[in-house]
C-alpha cells in the first residue's frame, strides 16, 4: 500500500476525519506527496499553499493500492499515469523532486486515512522552487492581496512610498471603506509603538471574523489594563482563530 500525504487547511480536518478527502482541483482529484525521508520535501508545498491566506495547515496521510492508477508530475507540465507504487518511485528518486505531485483522481474514503497531524508552518517554498535568495516581485499581478506575508514583502520591497505613519494609519482605520482597509491598518498599528487602545476598541464586536483577528494580533503589541481586557474577550470569540491570535501572548 503506498502511503501518501495531503496538505490541507486546519479547519477542514474534521470534515475529513468524518467524510475522507473530497476531490478538488476543478474535480482533478486528491493532490498529494508521497511520504519521503526528507520532511523539507514532504511538505514541499505547505508555505505555498499558505499563500492563499490560510492560517494553519495539517497533513493527512492516507493509504491506497500500490497498482492504483494516479497522475503524477512537475505542477509546470501534464502528469503521466501510472500506478501509485511507480509514482512514488519517480518522485523519490527525481535528480530534484522540487514541484512534483501526485493527483490521486478519486475522493478518499474514510476508511482509507491513516492519521492527521500537526506540521511545521514555514516549510517548503513559495512562488516557484528556485524563487529563494532571490528578489521577489511586489506588484499586484505577481503578490495578490491577502496571500500569506504579503504585507511584509510590499514593506520590504516597495513600490510605492515607505508605510504609513502612525497618525496616517489611524486615519486610515477611522475612514476604512472596506474590512480590507481596516485590516491593513491594524497590522500597521500593531508593529508601531504603543498607543491608546481606545483607538481599535471600537472593532471589538466586528461582524468579520478576519478583521477581529488582526485586531487580536494587533493588541498584542498594546499594554495596560484595557489591552488585557480585550484580549481576554478575543480569547472567548467564536472563532477558534482570533481566540488562537488573542491567546498567543507570553
Amino acid at each position: 500500500m503506498a502511503l501518501l500525504m495531503h496538505l490541507t487547511p486546519a479547519k477542514n480536518a474534521r470534515r475529513i476525519h468524518r467524510a475522507g478527502i473530497t476531490a478538488g482541483g476543478l474535480g482533478r482529484g486528491v493532490f498529494c506527496m508521497p511520504v519521503m525521508p526528507s520532511y523539507v520535501l514532504s511538505h514541499q508545498w505547505l508555505r505555498e499553499l499558505r499563500r492563499g491566506g490560510q492560517r494553519q495547515i495539517i497533513a493527512v496521510h492516507f493509504r491506497i493500492p500500490d497498482n492504483e492508477p494516479v497522475l503524477v508530475g512537475h505542477y509546470s507540465a501534464t502528469g503521466t499515469e501510472m500506478t501509485a507504487a511507480e509514482a512514488v518511485s519517480v518522485i523519490l528518486h527525481a535528480s530534484d523532486s522540487r514541484g512534483y505531485q501526485i493527483v490521486v483522481p478519486r475522493p478518499v474514503a474514510p476508511a482509507e486515512l491513516h492519521r492527521i497531524r500537526q506540521v511545521r508552518q514555514v516549510t517548503g517554498w513559495r512562488y516557484h522552487p528556485d524563487a529563494h535568495g532571490r528578489r521577489p516581485c511586489a506588484c499586484p499581478a505577481c503578490l495578490g492581496r491577502g496571500e500569506y506575508k504579503a504585507a511584509d514583502l510590499r514593506r520590504r520591497f516597495p513600490l510605492e512610498p515607505p508605510d504609513l505613519t502612525k497618525p496616517q494609519l489611524l486615519e486610515q482605520l477611522r475612514n476604512a471603506g472596506n474590512d480590507d482597509e481596516l485590516i491593513d491598518a491594524l497590522y500597521g498599528l500593531g508593529r508601531r509603538s504603543r498607543g491608546d487602545v481606545a483607538d481599535i476598541a471600537r472593532l471589538l464586536d466586528h461582524v468579520n471574523p478576519e478583521v477581529r483577528y488582526a485586531l487580536a494580533s494587533a493588541l498584542q503589541s498594546y499594554r495596560g489594563s484595557e489591552a488585557r481586557r480585550l484580549l481576554a474577550r478575543l480569547a472567548a470569540d467564536p472563532d477558534p482563530e482570533v481566540r488562537d491570535a488573542a491567546a498567543t501572548r507570553p
